[in-house]
């Protein structure tokens, strides 16, 4: 039973272990940098939603402006209209009043910038009046939207058309027109003010928008009237970005939505408001890569510094786990040293057996163990027949192998883990029996003998002309007052009695009534 000199359990750094601070360690390393990387998103998420939130700010005041100066724009326009309605509804637009019509058309147009021109239609379409010095003598205009709107409808309130090239001189306008009657309510003509898209293309001009920002002005259900950048092509058809209507706030006309746009394929931020007087709208969008510029700066910089963060982080964490590492690893190589220390300091190097020094050990603690349980302790002592005659006879190198031989033996005899084979000296062994009495003792002895001649090691020294052992047992109940050197002199001296007996046999000695009995068991 090997008694380790020193406890493997209080080894330095007691209850701190070097795998659960190698896991802490790593742990805590991993913790600061998720904790790092959250924070930053964060902070990031948080700026973007602000910058965004700017944006839609902005976006919302833009649009504002915007449909506050359409509505101005076709408000002028209307009333002009409708001055104009009156003037012809009590005059009429015969003959003698056209020259002074004409004039009076052509200065409103001078008054106000935003108008291409002044006109006048029939009930059939035809050219009646313009402002434009010479009257256009082409077809009629009874293929417009408009005027079909009118024809069809009392209602005498301007009306809005969609965006057409005129027919005056091809340029594009945006009809605002307003139906005239007779006397008897019959449709009468039709009376239009042309207002130049060219004219919303300036003034969205004057907004600094990114080069992928866009402008427009549009019918309330998505016909494009004007935009920024102009493109002919989109002009009159629904605007791809219309559902952003649905982002609208209750009440307001007003809402903005981030969405792709189907042209181009950009991600825009799209604000947009209704006007109050008119069945118009207008949109003003911004991309949200110009939006978020100075965020992505922010972003690539602040995700650089904690990169290098956690870069230092990883680097020092990686450091110092290969020191916990190299650490565990001495740690480790010293426990081995320790062991081998050990091993050396009470086992015999030769037979691998336990050496006098574990010996003594063992036996305080096993007459301790046996006194506190009233338990019997037996020891074997056995020594190797004639082995002086065999050194002699084969040498000190065949010796050593023949106490290995004879060592090996009593490990296979000592079956149980308490027992502890000992090497006591020169070709002497002991073997300490806890809780065996005197029988067992005997038999395990025998066993050992029997053993060793079964080994047949040539001993042309011996009588039987093979290696033997000789052997003495002693077993008793340990007490506080009994010596631990009586108890291995007892056991010595029935060993004495074994070899003076004949050698090659066990012997045992037992106390009664203060005499020795000595048995004997040969082969």
């Amino acid at each position: 039973m090997p008694i380790p000199i020193h406890d493997p359990n209080h080894a330095p750094g007691g209850a701190l272990k070097r795998l659960p601070l190698l896991k802490a360690a790593v742990t805590f390393i991993v913790a600061v940098c998720l904790c790092l990387c959250a924070l930053l998103y964060f902070q990031l998420e948080q700026s973007r939603r602000h910058d965004l939130d700017s944006a839609r700010i902005a976006s919302a005041n833009l649009t504002r402006a915007m449909a506050q100066q359409a509505q101005d724009t076709f408000v002028q326009a209307d009333l002009v209209l409708a001055s104009l309605a009156d003037w012809i509804q009590n005059d009429g637009f015969g003959p003698s009043t056209r020259p002074r019509l004409q004039q009076t058309f052509a200065r409103r147009v001078q008054s106000l910038e935003q108008l291409h021109g002044l006109f006048l239609f029939d009930k059939n379409g035809q050219w009646v009046i313009t402002s434009f010095a010479s009257l256009h003598r082409g077809a009629g205009i009874a293929d417009r939207d408009y005027f079909k709107f009118h024809q069809q409808n009392a209602s005498l309130i301007a009306h809005v058309g969609p965006a057409i090239r005129s027919r005056q001189n091809g340029d594009w306008i945006i009809p605002v027109s307003r139906r005239l009657n007779d006397a008897k309510g019959n449709f009468q003509g039709v009376l239009m003010a042309g207002i130049k898209m060219s004219y919303f293309d300036q003034f969205f001009k004057s907004f600094n928008l990114d080069a992928e920002g866009e402008m427009a002005l549009a019918l309330s259900d998505g016909t494009l009237l004007a935009r920024r950048p102009f493109d002919e092509g989109l002009i009159g058809r629904p605007l791809a970005e219309e559902h952003i209507y649905k982002h609208e706030q209750p009440g307001t006309g007003a809402g903005d939505a981030i969405i792709r746009s189907a042209p181009d394929g950009v991600v825009r931020l799209y604000a947009h408001q209704h006007l109050q007087a008119y069945p118009l709208v207008v949109t003003a969008a911004m991309s949200e890569e110009a939006i978020l510029a100075g965020w992505y700066d922010t972003a690539f910089q602040s995700s650089l510094i904690v990169a290098l963060v956690v870069l230092g982080i990883c680097l020092f964490g990686w450091v110092f786990v290969r020191q916990v590492r190299n650490s565990e690893r001495i740690e480790a190589d010293l426990r081995k040293a320790q062991e081998a220390l050990e091993l050396i300091a009470t086992h015999d190097s030769l037979t691998g057996l336990a050496n006098r020094r574990l010996f003594e050990r063992a036996l305080d603690i096993e007459f301790g163990r046996g006194a506190r349980q009233r338990s019997p302790l037996s020891l074997i002592m056995l020594d190797i027949d004639f082995f002086k005659r065999y050194n002699d006879t084969y040498g000190h190198v065949a010796g050593d192998h023949c106490l290995a031989e004879v060592a090996r033996v009593l490990k296979g005899c000592c079956h149980r883990k308490a027992d502890l084979a000992v090497r006591f000296g020169g070709e002497e062994f002991a073997v300490l029996l806890p809780d065996t009495s005197l029988p067992g003792a005997m038999a395990l002895a025998e066993q050992i003998r029997r053993s060793v001649i079964d080994k047949n090691i040539i001993h042309s020294g011996s009588p039987t002309g093979y290696l033997t052992v000789s052997l003495g047992c002693h077993a008793f109940v340990p007490s506080s007052l009994d010596s631990i050197e009586v108890f291995i002199q007892r056991a010595d001296s029935a060993l004495y009695q074994a070899k003076h007996g004949g050698r090659n046999r066990v012997a045992a000695l037992s106390m009664e009534d203060g005499l020795c009995a000595l048995e004997r068991s040969d082969r």
